[in-house]
């Protein structure tokens, strides 16, 4: 990571892009990525897509997704009080005390996620946060006077914390899942074009939208783009924090290595060709089971059009959802690495079918 680069990630980090807003974080990712590309387009829904030989037959794409967990106002209460809902998988139990960003019609306006003082809790039967407890307090004191600010029900919300680093080989803030993801394919386009590499097929590079609320915007572009191979990259758990159970969440840590996944949507000689990689270029990389589906945009490549081979490589992430979501920079290097590698060594045209 250079000097550019480390910029980059934290101007990216630090802007807001919630789910279905996507856009100002897109924005700033395609001026960073468009040096290294030959083309660029987006679709309707703000899904960016650097592109390598548009031109070239054989599509091999590498993807994360832009899109932040949120919330949405929900409800203004006679008294000043805001009551939401989520835009993806927030978590109500974080919420109080927080300070946060409303991103209304006249601007940002600051709030907190007010609660109780300790000192009225009745113990024996106290609350846990919910979602039909907890509220925002903008420091007004009437509906009116919350409209006049600019919110509305519908009006989006964010958590205002920052990146920054943790024992100078940790990053830690909200949003690394997954905007941590939009850098390192950046990163990988970086190195294509500084090290002069020419590929010998079309490589996209993909920043999707709406991925916290179901795989939606690698449903639309995968469509779209029609590749012939997908490698994605998300976030997974660090099982070794307190109060996780490896028995269910398998045994995966910050700082060993990205993480390859198995499961039914993973296809095999693909996983296995991104293995070989790994051990020919000392690359250390740990694994992991999913039941059923793998919960990310892999999913949504691997079954998209006629099927399309599809692979995931995941970066260990302690406290996912959270506003202090911490990953190890080795790994982050580690994950560009096998992205690139995998890349250079491709051939262009290469079958993956298991019957042929």
């Amino acid at each position: 990571m250079n000097k550019t680069s480390e910029e980059f990630l934290f101007k990216y980090l630090n802007n807001a892009s919630p789910t279905g807003f996507e856009s100002s974080g897109q924005q700033i990712w395609l001026d960073y990525i468009k040096p290294f590309t030959d083309s660029y387009f987006t679709d309707n829904y703000g899904t960016a897509v650097g592109v390598i030989n548009p031109d070239a037959p054989y599509k091999v794409v590498i993807e994360a997704h832009a899109d932040e967990i949120a919330w949405f106002v929900n409800y203004i209460s006679d008294n000043g009080y805001i009551y939401v809902v989520r835009n993806g998988g927030s978590d109500h139990q974080i919420a109080p005390s927080k300070r946060v960003n409303l991103h209304g019609a006249k601007g940002v306006v600051k709030g907190v996620f007010g609660w109780p003082a300790i000192h009225v809790r009745d113990k024996a039967k106290e609350e846990s946060p919910t979602l039909d407890n907890i509220f925002i307090d903008v420091g007004a004191e009437s509906k009116e006077e919350v409209l006049e600010m600019g919110i509305h029900v519908g009006t989006v919300i964010t958590f205002e914390d920052e990146l920054f680093k943790l024992n100078d080989k940790f990053l830690c803030g909200r949003a690394l899942d997954n905007r941590i993801g939009g850098f390192m394919i950046a990163e990988v386009a970086r190195r294509l074009k500084e090290n002069k590499v020419e590929l010998p097929f079309g490589l996209y590079v993909v920043n999707a939208v709406q991925e916290e609320i179901g795989l939606r915007g690698a449903e639309m572009i995968a469509a779209r783009i029609k590749p012939d191979v997908a490698i994605i990259t998300d976030v997974c758990h660090d099982t070794q924090s307190p109060m996780y159970d490896k028995k269910k969440q398998g045994d995966q840590k910050c700082g060993s290595g990205p993480v390859l996944a198995y499961g039914p949507a993973v296809h095999n000689n693909l996983l296995d060709m991104v293995i070989g990689v790994a051990e020919d270029k000392e690359i250390p990389f740990q694994r992991f089971a999913s039941s059923r589906s793998t919960g990310t945009d892999t999913d949504a490549f691997a079954y998209s059009n006629e099927g399309v081979p599809s692979a995931l490589i995941s970066l260990p992430l302690k406290y996912m959802h959270t506003t202090v979501e911490t990953a190890h920079e080795k790994d982050i290097e580690e994950v560009i690495n096998l992205m690139y590698e995998f890349l250079v060594q491709l051939k262009s045209g290469h079958d993956f079918s298991y019957l042929k």
